[in-house]
This record gives C-alpha cells, structure tokens and sequence, in this order.
C-alpha cells in the first residue's frame, strides 16, 4: 500500500522535531503535526526560559556577594517587562530556528491539531493523510487540582507571560519545578512561600540532598509550609488572593502559582478507540521499540512516562529512528541519567541515592560525603554552603552514585555522569587528580566514609 508519508509525527517538541529531521536524514517521507509552537514544553515554557528567569534571580544576590570583594553597587529596580520580552523574543528567534531545522531536513510541518482516525491515517482539520508509522510526540500539560477558586491561580506556563510581576507569590507543589520557581520569585524580590502537602520536598531525590536543600533555600528567604495544602482560593475586592489552607490558616498573595505535576497530552488522538492501551496517569504503554498495541502507532517522550526530561526525548527520538531505518535492534537505556534543579544553590545527580543503593545491595555499600563552605563566601561572607555526596558499593568499589547542592552543580555534573555511565570505581576517582582551587575537586579528594 502506498502512503502520503513513511513517518507522521504529532507534536513538535523535542522528541518529535529530532525524529523527525533524523528520519527525514534517512530519507524518509517525513511530516510532523503541531497546532502550538515548534521545540515544545523545553523551548517555549520550560528548560529555556526557566533558566533565562534562573539567571536574572541570581543578580540581586551576586551584588551583595561583589560587597565582601570591595565592589560596591545597588540593585535600583528591577524591570519584570525588559525580563519578560527578551525572553519571549529569544523564544520566538528558537521557534524559527526549530521551523528552519525541520524544513532544511526535508520534513513537511503541518500546522494544526491531529486526531488519529485509524492505523496509518491521521485527520488534521479536516484534511486527512496516511503514513506507515504514526508517532506521538504530545507531550505533557501542567495539571491544577479543582478547588473553589481554582481559576485564579496560574501554572508554569503563564508564569513566563505575567501582565505584572507579584509581589507576594504562593508556590504549590514539591517537585522540581515548584522549587525552581519558588527560587525565581523569591531571587526577584517577591515575598514567596512554598506549600507542599507532603513531609518534604523534592521527593525522588537523595535524602541528605533534599534536606540539606531545603536548607539553603530557606536561609535565602523562601518560606517552606509543608504537610499543608490549599483549600480554596478567593480574590478579593482589591485583586489580592486568599489561599484558604486545609488547616484553617490563611495566606494572602497576588499570585498562586501550581506545580503540581503534568499530564500527559493525549485529548482528541482517539487513542482507547484505537485500541492504544494507557496507564491510569493517562500515559501510554509502549514496548522496547515505543510501539503501541498498535504496530504502526509509536510514541516517546514525556507521554509514555519516562523521566520527563528534554535530553530523554531526544535520545528516545534517536533511538526510534534507528530502530525503524537503520536496524537497531537494542533497547533505549535509562540508567545513570543525570538531571539537575536549577534552585538556588542548584542540585544535580546522576545514579542512585542511598536509599536505593541500600535497597538493590543492602549493606554492601559506603557514603562519602562532604560539606564545605564554598570558597568566594570566605570573602563574600554569605551562609550559604554546598554538600557534596558518592554512594559506592563496597565489595566492587563502583561509584553507583553522585550527589551535589551547590553552584554549578549541573555543569560539574554532567562530567561525573560520563564516568559514572563507564563504570568508574572510587579508586578512579581517587587517582583523579583534581583541578584546584574548584569546588568539583572535592569529588576526587573525599578519602573518608561517612561514619
């Protein structure tokens, strides 16, 4: 049977776009179908501008540290339009880039809303095509719980277009992205409270980590209520928001900002018509290859619930065009994924924590671990501190994780992950010798278990 194309991809984030322009590179007939914007969640409301935002909440801070340092200055004002419009025009510069990439690979992009109508054919507004293999690339979408007054608070993605910036912001959530934004806020100048109705924040991570975190965002001004959580919101007569708290206490802001995970995107694709089997978090099952029930139907990306990671997207979009053209025949590989938080200080990691270390290899296992007093705050005189910690198992010496709050911690990460992917042992690491004076020295010269 002849098709209009050999791969029809739905969703143009970061999955999809790489699929698609690799395919494309293959010689596949390639199109990709997108009714929002190019590059997806990371481009346009993630990865991107989150850390655009990252970097203008450190200069308040950076003025005070210049003062240990004989450079005095003050911060006049802070100007959120000047912040928020580069941003978007950065956005927009990526989103032509993306545009660009697709149409120079040979891919066709299709501007619309795709629904599948069976095996090989997809319906975009009205206007049908077939392909070989169907690929979904959807994505995710912030989730917001229904509460009375609910329409009031806003997610990440409306948090990168805010009319006005608040002075008074109530963060909801634990997870990575609520103690990026809380971080955000706070550096910015709002007055800024972290609510999470769990025990402690940052859940999935290294439990020395997590505390030791929380830590050093508190001391730089975010206010954390944990165990609690919001009742109902209401706004006021002149605009402000009352969070009602399930406890009976209040807080006023003006702005309340969810982060209380994501769902996948699958609404309109037909997929339980199809017969496309789905988890009961609405993402879907997909075997080795991220093939679907459906032999011609695929999908990646944070849709199929893998680590919701930009860099897991593009590998996974690799993977299946090897896969399909080239022959693989392998399995994408999720272990020693190294990922980071951008908070202040950061967070990275890559391997197990020591809980799941303990778990896999009981007490076969030995901690390092270090925690200092970074070497500019000897002069800048700030509290904050960095933590460094490795788990190694005992009996082979190998390094099964690595651990680090501090400033750039996700750039020293990212080296200690190509180790760790080798199988690098303690002794590896010991003979390393380490660049000084840095902070990532402190990884090769820890020579004492923790007792």
């Amino acid at each position: 049977m002849s098709y209009d194309f050999d791969l029809l991809v739905i969703g143009a984030g970061s999955g999809g776009v790489r699929a698609s322009r690799m395919a494309a590179a293959k010689g596949a007939k390639v199109a990709v179908i997108e009714n929002r914007y190019l590059g997806g969640t990371c481009v346009n409301v993630g990865c991107v501008p989150k850390k655009l935002f990252v970097y203008a909440s450190e200069y308040a801070e950076k003025i005070e540290e210049a003062k240990g340092f004989g450079v005095h200055g003050q911060l006049n004002e802070f100007d959120w339009p000047t912040l928020r419009d580069n941003k978007t025009r950065e956005i927009e510069r990526l989103n032509g880039i993306y545009n660009n990439l697709l149409e120079n690979s040979g891919a066709t992009i299709l501007h619309g809303t795709g629904s599948i109508i069976d095996a090989h054919t997809v319906d975009v507004d009205g206007k049908t095509y077939t392909a070989e293999r169907i690929l979904i690339a959807t994505g995710g979408w912030p989730y917001k719980p229904d509460i009375p007054g609910i329409e009031h608070a806003i997610t990440s993605n409306e948090a990168f277009y805010l009319e006005a910036f608040p002075k008074r912001v109530v963060v909801v959530g634990g997870g990575y992205i609520a103690v990026e934004f809380a971080g955000i806020f706070n550096g910015l100048g709002a007055d800024t409270t972290l609510v999470y109705r769990g025990e402690q924040i940052l859940r999935g991570f290294d439990d020395d980590v997590r505390e030791f975190a929380v830590e050093q965002v508190a001391a730089k001004g975010v206010k954390i209520q944990t165990q609690c959580d919001i009742d109902r919101i209401e706004k006021l007569s002149d605009g402000t928001l009352m969070c009602h708290m399930q406890s009976g206490g209040r807080i006023a802001c003006d702005s309340v900002m969810y982060a209380t995970g994501r769902r996948p995107m699958t609404d309109g694709l037909n997929l339980e018509k199809l017969g496309v089997e789905m988890r009961e978090d609405g993402t879907i099952v997909v075997d080795d290859f991220f093939r679907t029930r459906v032999p011609s139907i695929f999908a990646l990306g944070d849709v199929i619930g893998t680590p919701a990671l930009t860099p897991v997207a593009l590998a996974q979009g690799m993977k299946l065009v090897a896969q399909q053209f080239d022959g693989d025949t392998s399995a994408m590989n999720y272990d020693n994924i190294a990922t980071a938080v951008f908070c202040q200080p950061n967070i990275a990691t890559v391997g197990l924590t020591e809980a799941e270390a303990v778990a896999r290899c009981s007490d076969d296992i030995t901690v390092y671990q270090s925690s200092f007093r970074p070497m500019k705050h000897t002069l800048s005189g700030l509290p904050e501190r960095s933590l460094m910690k490795l788990v190694v198992q005992t009996s082979s010496d190998k390094v099964l994780g690595a651990h680090m709050v501090g400033p750039d911690a996700g750039e020293i990460m990212q080296g200690l992950a190509v180790a760790i992917k080798m199988g690098a042992t303690k002794a590896d690491f010991d003979q390393t010798i380490g660049i000084h004076p840095t902070a990532a020295e402190e990884f090769v010269t820890m020579r004492t278990p923790r007792g």
